[in-house]
């Protein structure tokens, strides 16, 4: 396994960042900080986090540009699965000097290796994983959680859809960690509207390509609404297979709880169009989107799009970076739960999100925003996906502090 910057340059998709100033970086490892980025790079959720996010962490780092120490960076493929994470971090940390684990794709890996980022006291990152135990029962002082969440994604498409008349749910359920609490959640919003859950099914993960006896279960369970609790090309797979079987045309709706805009531009806007999508990023959301997108895509080339992962990535980052110009490198490098409470002081600001904030408990606060998938007909550009529904503002977007269960928050 690869765990150098080789592994970004030596891909296709990567091709662009081969002239980039921090390749030059070769400082002593007392003025230098080491970003680890533990992604998917070969399996399903690759578009989401893989080479994309990699590239977000360089976008970082030579946006924060030169600022009197020398930032270094480390990837490597977790596969999805914990056990690998395990040892990728311990590696890191133990003999590669690695200081901040930034992204963590798939719920699982990022529940697993936050354990030892306490453990080792570092820092953890997190843009890609969705389960809101994050900052809930399993918080930690060495963690932030960036860009979105279980809790989140309920609260917004759960709450829509049972408002438009979808009182009755069956769900499709990813069956590790994020599809369990996506489905916890969900369910919370759904009865609390006055909604029926009619039944759930758990569906291997990763390996389930043929989703037709789960779908076929869901409609026979009479449900209005069948809720997706899963994402990457399973969600991809589910849509696409919903469509075959006309479940549309029967009445039934999809809900998908957690979809990217790399799996719309999978998935088509034939296929995708009215579907429903929450995001806490947008590239077309305003000129500060517009232009991040835009310096990304520089490195980038022709990616399946810029998600609301790979910004988050970026802006936590970057924040981190900050945060160790304000405290010192030996500081920082001794002390991670030091300095993730440099980062809850500060305010945020970067490109991607714009102004905000970090709770106590290592939740990132910012609005979120509700999208229907635009017809082709109604797209006026590349990526142009979205037509917004509704915001949500930050302070009501996430769960509330006192309802997390963080150990973290005093009552």
């Amino acid at each position: 396994m690869e765990t150098t910057r080789r592994s970004l340059l030596g891909a296709a998709a990567a091709a662009p960042l081969g002239g980039l100033p921090w390749r030059s970086a070769r400082a002593q490892a007392a003025s230098t900080i080491k970003l680890g980025v533990p992604v998917d790079l070969s399996g399903m959720y690759r578009d989401v986090t893989g080479q994309v996010s990699i590239a977000a962490v360089h976008q970082a780092i030579k946006d924060f540009g030169p600022r009197g120490f020398t930032v270094e960076v480390v990837s490597a493929d977790h596969q999805n699965r914990p056990d690998v994470g395990v040892n990728i971090t311990r590696q890191w940390f133990d003999r590669d000097g690695v200081d901040c684990l930034v992204d963590v794709a798939t719920s699982s890996v990022a529940l697993a290796v936050n354990e030892i980022c306490r453990e080792k006291n570092k820092v953890h990152l997190n843009s890609s994983a969705a389960s809101s135990d994050l900052t809930g029962r399993l918080c930690s002082p060495n963690m932030i959680h960036w860009t979105y969440d279980t809790w989140m994604l309920a609260n917004s498409v759960g709450g829509a859809t049972v408002r438009a008349g979808g009182d009755s749910w069956f769900f499709i359920v990813a069956d590790y960690a994020f599809g369990h609490a996506l489905e916890r959640d969900t369910t919370g919003f759904v009865r609390a509207a006055g909604g029926r859950v009619m039944g759930s099914v758990r569906t291997p993960f990763p390996g389930t390509q043929d989703f037709s006896s789960f779908l076929l279960q869901a409609q026979a369970s009479g449900a209005k609404v069948i809720g997706l609790a899963n994402a990457g090309s399973d969600t991809i797979n589910c849509v696409k297979q919903a469509a075959e079987f006309g479940l549309g045309r029967r009445g039934v709706r999809l809900a998908s709880l957690l979809l990217f805009i790399t799996e719309v531009h999978s998935l088509g806007l034939r296929t995708a169009a009215g579907l429903i999508v929450t995001e806490s990023f947008y590239w077309d959301l305003n000129d500060r989107t517009r232009a991040f997108t835009a310096r990304l895509r520089q490195i980038t080339g022709p990616a399946p799009g810029i998600a609301s992962t790979h910004a988050g990535t970026y802006a936590a980052a970057l924040h981190y970076l900050k945060a160790v110009q304000e405290m010192g490198v030996a500081a920082a490098k001794a002390n991670g739960a030091e300095a993730v409470a440099r980062m809850k002081a500060m305010p945020t600001d970067d490109d991607a999100f714009g102004q905000g904030s970090i709770r106590a408990d290592g939740r990132k606060l910012h609005p979120s925003f509700l999208f229907e998938v635009k017809k082709p007909e109604e797209s006026r550009a590349p990526f142009d996906y979205y037509k917004l529904l509704q915001t949500t503002p930050a302070g009501e977007a996430f769960r509330p502090l006192a309802e997390g269960g963080c150990p973290l928050v005093r009552a």
